[in-house]
């Protein structure tokens, strides 16, 4: 069975940046499974995989523009620190959720100072091109639930959304 829309797939993956530092890896762990077609993974790497069956292996890189995006400064901003009530310290490094209009948004503290923190909203792979390592492990159809939920249902997979 070929990589198509609404299957699900499971893949092994090391993922390194452009100096050759590995990020992220399912290496020793369950393979990462995901539904085609439903944004659950980087475009630049799902489309790669288009087609592709058990047992493929393939390297893929991907530029920002296809993986997480450019880095925007708009989602870089100096807030009070009155918005963080109940947070004795605050460090360089500290991820927050923070209310975005578009919904919730993690958010990384890259400043501390008396008057205010500085928090950047973008993902902290934008601007990087991703070297992905990938096996092909599993390929199946996509169950009705999983298409309309649109995200795969493991095992522990809550139901309620």
């Amino acid at each position: 069975m070929q990589i198509a829309e609404n299957h699900v797939v499971s893949i092994h993956y090391t993922l390194k940046d452009s100096q050759g530092n590995t990020l992220d890896s399912s290496t020793g762990q369950e393979p990462l499974p995901y539904l085609c077609g439903a944004n659950n993974i980087v475009s630049g790497l799902e489309n790669a995989l288009m087609g592709k069956t058990v047992g493929d292996k393939l390297d893929v890189v991907v530029q920002p523009e296809e993986g997480y995006g450019e880095v925007r400064e708009d989602l870089v901003q100096k807030v009070d620190r009155a918005n963080f009530q109940g947070i004795d310290e605050i460090q360089v490094g500290m991820q927050f959720m923070a209310e975005a209009p578009w919904g919730q948004q993690p958010v990384t503290v890259i400043k501390v100072e008396d008057d205010g923190v500085t928090l950047d909203g973008n993902h902290p792979l934008a601007g990087q091109v991703l070297e992905f390592s990938v096996e092909v492990t599993e390929v199946r159809a996509a169950t009705e639930d999983e298409l309309a939920h649109g995200h795969v249902h493991t095992d522990g997979c809550d139901h309620q959304h």
